[in-house]
């Protein structure tokens, strides 16, 4: 009777993933609402303790913004570093000041422990009909940091000591030992006991304030590496399928396996990423590779701008315009990559494994389909490029996103000047187009034909004949002549 009134309405399957589970942490912004939250903020610099399992963010703050106090953020550079401190070198062995720029222009963040028993703690994903559970190495909440005015007292008591500091050498206090001799009985040894807890505690938080910040690299959540690191919450199929087959016993020893391992990555998946210095040393349509791959779109203005302030402040324009159609494709005015630089050769989707082949013709017809039209339907593109609907997501946000009509339209409008400026550009890429036009259009003939239904000549010969008839005009009355 229980089981009629309380049906079971879907049953969900649920993995554990412990790929992560020494290196997983749960940050908590107590100080921070839901509104103004940080997942797009600048991350200046940030460091790590593992054996405390201690954080510590600095966030940049944009001083340029017309809502900056820049006259207070002078005077907390002061407070923190003291006077004349910008654009000085660091004394040797000294302290490295907390704003180079003379300016407040970061905000760091450090963590506590909230909880010091996590084992009851999981992070969950659910996906596809499936919840993949990940436990967690740490729980730590971020607040914000005023150590600045710490260091503004340390600085102002120094001060005033060397100021007041007036002894003579004679009368400058001598340090005296004194040594008591040691008791005996349960006194003593109650005595013991107490000083090796206390210095068992004591050497305790000393390796704490000891351990020294180790530097780590902060990628967003845009970024290839991250999704890479996030790939690593899912358990693989494979390894579900396997553990359905096993008995109970082998299956509980899969699942909390005593000897732990690291899921080897494949490195031909796994995206190269560069920094300025890197950029530099390589050639420009080397240069102009990275660029368009990783800004998925640019225009001509855009890509000029970045190779001047990051790469190289005197680089040609007609130069960069001429290696271009070497690595990208113009799309209404603005460049995109080609789809083999963002489909190498071998390489396959993260969701259902496509093939690269497969991609990159989804992603010609997709482009070609943006040269003609200014908007595109999701199922549209899925019926003419046979793409799972993961894969024609991916393939999709490479050029495109969802406007609030539910339909994709390019990351960047059109930019007329440019085509008006190159017209051979624009007539040399439109004859590529019209080369390729006609496979691109069997792919729509041939989405269209799998809808049209056969039906019987005997049905399709009598609804012939009985369109003709209805055709024929009726036979005109004969009307008697005027006299």
């Amino acid at each position: 009777m229980d089981d009629e009134e309380d049906p079971i309405v879907e049953e969900i399957p649920v993995f554990l993933s412990k790929n992560l589970q020494d290196n997983l942490y749960l940050f908590q912004y107590p100080t921070k609402t839901e509104l103004p939250n940080l997942d797009d903020a600048i991350v200046v610099n940030c460091c790590v303790k593992p054996f405390t399992q201690e954080v510590k963010v600095d966030f940049g703050l944009n001083i340029e913004s017309k809502s900056y106090d820049r006259f207070k953020g002078e005077q907390f550079a002061v407070a923190a570093d003291g006077k004349n401190t910008y654009g000085a070198a660091t004394p040797k062995g000294g302290e490295r000041p907390t704003y180079k720029r003379g300016v407040m222009d970061k905000q760091a963040f450090t963590s506590t422990r909230s909880l010091t028993d996590i084992s009851k703690y999981v992070v969950g994903i659910y996906m596809d009909k499936e919840m993949h559970l990940s436990p967690l190495a740490s729980i730590v909440q971020l607040r914000p940091s005023l150590n600045y005015f710490d260091k503004e007292d340390k600085r102002r008591k120094a001060e005033q000591k060397a100021q007041t500091e007036d002894v003579d050498d004679e009368e400058v206090a001598q340090q005296v030992t004194v040594k008591f001799a040691r008791g005996t009985g349960a006194g003593a040894a109650a005595g013991k006991k107490t000083k090796e807890q206390r210095g068992t505690y004591d050497s305790f938080m000393q390796r704490i304030s000891e351990e020294p910040w180790c530097e780590t690299y902060w990628h967003s959540r845009d970024k290839p590496i991250a999704q890479l690191e996030r790939q690593k919450l899912f358990t693989t199929n494979h390894q579900a399928n396997q553990s359905l087959s096993l008995p109970a016993g082998e299956y509980l020893n899969k699942l909390l396996p005593h000897d732990e391992h690291v899921q080897q990555v494949d490195e031909a998946n796994v995206l190269p990423v560069y920094n300025k210095a890197m950029l530099k040393t390589l050639a420009l349509l080397d240069q102009l590779r990275v660029l368009l791959k990783d800004a998925r779109m640019l225009s001509f203005s855009d890509l000029l701008n970045i190779l001047c302030e990051h790469v190289d402040p005197h680089v040609n324009a007609d130069k960069v315009l001429a290696l271009l159609p070497q690595v990208g494709i113009l799309l209404h005015g603005n460049w995109v990559p080609k789809s083999e630089l963002v489909y190498p050769e071998k390489m396959l989707s993260h969701a259902n494994g496509v093939t690269a082949e497969q991609m990159i013709r989804a992603r010609d017809y997709i482009l070609y389909r943006f040269s003609r039209t200014q908007c595109l339907h999701r199922n549209q593109v899925m019926t003419a490029t046979q793409l799972p609907p993961a894969e024609t997501l991916d393939v999709l946000s490479t050029v495109a996103r969802v406007n609030t009509t539910k339909r994709w339209e390019l990351l960047l409008p059109p930019d007329k000047e440019f085509e008006q400026r190159h017209v051979e550009l624009v007539q040399r890429q439109e004859l590529h187009w019209r080369a390729t036009e006609q496979s691109y259009n069997e792919m729509d003939w041939a989405k269209e034909t799998k809808r049209v239904r056969k039906r019987s000549m005997r049905k399709s010969e009598s609804q012939q004949s009985q369109q003709s008839t209805m055709a024929m005009p009726p036979p005109a009355p004969h009307l008697p002549s005027e006299t």
